[in-house]
């Protein structure tokens, strides 16, 4: 069935890997693009502890399984790079060009070819080959090191913040951006897309703050980093938390009113060295009731307030119904594709493909064999 959406007619290879790179992926195909897994031959892989119906990052592909370290396998790797739009592969730098796959090969069979490169450290620099993770790469951004609590060492926040920001939403603009540019060109071009990069621009209003001398580096000593009262969590009656975002100084005067306390009697707001005093004041309020009281409690009087919900909550909560934030797919909820298109939006179609489920198709529809 031809794929509607924005995208739709974009044809995108993408090397089976974890991670960003399937990531960015997901979010071309869920707004049209045709985006073919090249998986290794089951009978090559080691048994994945993620069933692919379970698997986000690769619904809505298809897969084809070649063993690019076969003549026939490279061959017809290479035959539909000659075919695609885009190729993308996270693997180390030179990996690919073992395979015969780098850049000069692919771009000199296909001038047009957008070509995709999926890293933590980036292409270039003395630690370009070295392993990492999520954690390594927010480590040497100096993100790791604003997070948590001073006395407790910094933990890392889930792979949100590397893999998927820094890393899988860049390469996926990047793709976009050069997409366009080829289409008025008709010339492709390399995506050198580095987590630690992604991370680093992320960081940009804190790299300004540090400059400015307004930014500690002292963890939960700052505004947005949990040290100011009116950002931050509580724990409730009931074990819970809710979440405070009461920056300005309307938000914060609706938050104090919820909890009834006086802001004529409170410091100033942003006097920092007071700080430590009215989160405590502010603590010893939010124990007074439980999580659900206080959010009712706080209902339609822009305080600011939100309860702190584990993910299965997050699936329940009305405002995540009202907007289909989440949807059934074969049985697992999966985040609807995201942003909103008014004219196109994306759409879910099905689950990740099991390995090689659609050589054949694919071979037909990119080949014509």
């Amino acid at each position: 069935m031809p794929k509607k959406g924005p995208l739709a007619g974009l044809k995108v290879l993408e090397l089976a890997a974890q991670g960003p790179g399937p990531f960015a992926g997901s979010l071309l195909v869920d707004f049209g693009a045709d985006v073919v897994i090249v998986d290794r031959p089951a009978h090559l892989t080691q048994p994945s502890d993620t069933p692919r119906v379970f698997d986000m990052y690769n619904r809505g592909k298809r897969s084809i399984a070649l063993d690019l370290k076969s003549s026939e396998g490279h061959s017809t790797a290479l035959a539909l790079i000659d075919s695609a739009d885009v190729f993308i592969e996270g693997y180390r730098p030179g990996v690919v060009e073992k395979l015969g796959l780098g850049p000069e090969e692919c771009l000199s069979r296909n001038p047009k070819l957008i070509y995709g490169r999926m890293t933590g450290w980036g292409q270039t620099g003395p630690m370009a080959k070295e392993a990492g993770h999520d954690i390594n790469y927010l480590a040497l951004t100096g993100a790791l090191a604003a997070i948590g609590d001073p006395d407790l060492p910094p933990p890392p926040p889930l792979n949100l913040v590397a893999d998927l920001g820094g890393g899988g939403m860049y390469l996926a603009f990047g793709i976009l951006a050069a997409v366009l540019e080829a289409r008025q060109s008709g010339c492709g071009q390399v995506i050198d897309c580095a987590m630690i990069d992604g991370v680093s621009h992320l960081m940009s209003m804190f790299q300004s703050f540090t400059q400015m001398g307004t930014w500690s580096p002292e963890r939960k000593s700052n505004s947005v980093d949990g040290g100011a009262p009116f950002y931050g969590t509580y724990e409730t009656a009931d074990g819970k938390y809710v979440a405070v975002g009461a920056i300005e100084p309307q938000f914060w005067r609706s938050l104090l009113n919820v909890v009834q306390l006086q802001i004529e009697t409170l410091p100033d707001q942003w006097d920092r060295s007071e700080w430590p005093a009215i989160r405590n004041l502010l603590a010893g309020k939010f124990r007074e009731r439980t999580r659900d009281a206080w959010i009712e409690r706080a209902r339609g009087t822009d305080a600011c307030l939100s309860p702190v919900l584990t993910i299965e909550e997050s699936w329940r909560h009305p405002q995540m119904a009202a907007r289909s934030t989440f949807l059934d797919l074969n049985g697992v909820t999966h985040p609807a594709p995201a942003p909103r298109l008014s004219k196109t939006p994306g759409q879910l179609i099905n689950a990740a493909p099991e390995i090689g489920e659609h050589t054949g198709a694919i071979l037909r529809d990119w080949l014509g064999q």
